[in-house]
């Protein structure tokens, strides 16, 4: 055990002489951050919209208001000329266009249908389906303020959003956030950092002091470990000073299972570091094996019930899967130890099964030098 501290105490005092590195280490996980709260975005606002009525009436100018008044879209004004709207779709100026016919009023006030043309840009298919919906909403709730015949006061429907009345993105994505930072950046440093041994020759010291390679594998790990600490609580107060994150449940689910998702984190950059011939090679590694899985394969951005085989059943040994279940409850429904079950047991197993692949890649490199 006292030879895991003095690895360990080495190996903060070479990450403290390094204030590139210590920058690195907050500014990086930082514009993350930003990023994942500002831009990234899945619910569609200000979508281009070009209104062509023909019927310029007070009921056609009413209906438009409907429209506008979702608050979905941008009325691009000037463009509703029928010269300019066969182009405004092909030449990417607008994602739709409402063609109101000129009968529109006196079919309404008659009780016939008037047929209102609403042409798509489908190629966002995402965005082309909120288009139609957000339409169509708006359509029967207009009909159903000037048609008393158009009504239906059997069933009222009263709808609550629960965890999030506020419909605010940066909760969702923010919380899942913690999840890809603190794998990628924690085990980025700890791939960095074992592979440098390796290059600059060290490690043989290592072995010749008499340190054992689950010793050395520990203390280093258990070193970077602590700077990860450190990188969750940066990141955590950031998430609540900027965007307005709070915990929301009890702190004990989310502590435990940070230490155990940064274990994994350190362990699976410590296993590149030592299968990498360089610096460069493990930092591809750890960016494009661990960023890639943690984003597509997690339900960070995707539902995971989307994903289809094999994807699904890999997906079930990324561990960032397990820890964004842990933050969400966390920070948004603070339901604790009921909500997250199991999760802690298979984030432990992840781990040992990390730790005894770097183990054995260690241990045959110990006594193949």
């Amino acid at each position: 055990m006292n030879r895991i501290w003095i690895q360990c105490r080495k190996e903060l005092a070479q990450f403290r002489r390094d204030r590139l590195t210590i920058m690195l280490a907050l500014a990086l996980p930082l514009v993350y951050l930003l990023i994942y709260g500002y831009a990234m975005r899945l619910e569609s606002k200000e979508i281009p919209l070009i209104v062509q009525d023909f019927n310029n009436s007070p009921i056609s100018r009413a209906y438009v208001e409907q429209v506008i008044a979702t608050n979905r879209f941008k009325i691009m004004h000037g463009l509703a000329s029928p010269s300019i709207v066969d182009e405004a779709i092909d030449r990417n100026l607008a994602n739709a266009v409402i063609v109101i016919p000129p009968d529109f009023e006196r079919r309404i006030k008659a009780g016939k249908t008037s047929n209102v043309q609403l042409l798509i840009d489908g190629i966002d298919v995402n965005n082309a389906r909120v288009v139609a919906i957000t339409i169509r909403a708006a359509t029967e709730f207009f009909l159903s303020r000037i048609d008393n015949q158009i009504t239906n006061d059997s069933i009222n429907t009263y709808i609550r959003l629960w965890f999030n009345p506020g419909r605010k993105e940066a909760l969702f994505f923010v919380s899942g956030a913690y999840g890809v930072i603190l794998w990628v950046y924690p085990s980025l440093f700890a791939a960095l950092a074992m592979n440098r041994e390796k290059e600059q020759g060290t490690i043989v010291q290592v072995y010749a002091s008499g340190i054992s390679a689950h010793e050395f594998l520990l203390g280093k790990g258990l070193a970077y470990l602590i700077i990860a600490v450190g990188q969750a609580i940066f990141l955590m107060f950031l998430g609540s000073l900027i965007f307005g994150i709070r915990l929301q449940g009890h702190l004990a689910p989310l502590i435990a299972g940070t230490l155990l998702y940064l274990s994994n984190s350190i362990l699976f950059g410590l296993f590149f570091g030592i299968s990498s011939e360089s610096q460069g090679e493990a930092a591809q590694k750890v960016l494009g094996i661990g960023y890639l899985s943690s984003v597509l394969l997690s339900g960070f951005i995707y539902p995971l019930n989307n994903l289809p085989l094999p994807l699904s059943i890999l997906s079930r040994f990324i561990p960032t899967r397990y820890y964004i279940d842990i933050t969400r409850d966390a920070f948004i429904r603070g339901t604790g130890w009921r909500s997250i079950g199991s999760i802690p047991l298979f984030l432990i197993l992840i781990g040992l099964l990390l730790f005894f692949i770097s183990w054995f890649k260690l241990r045959r490199m110990q006594l193949k030098d």
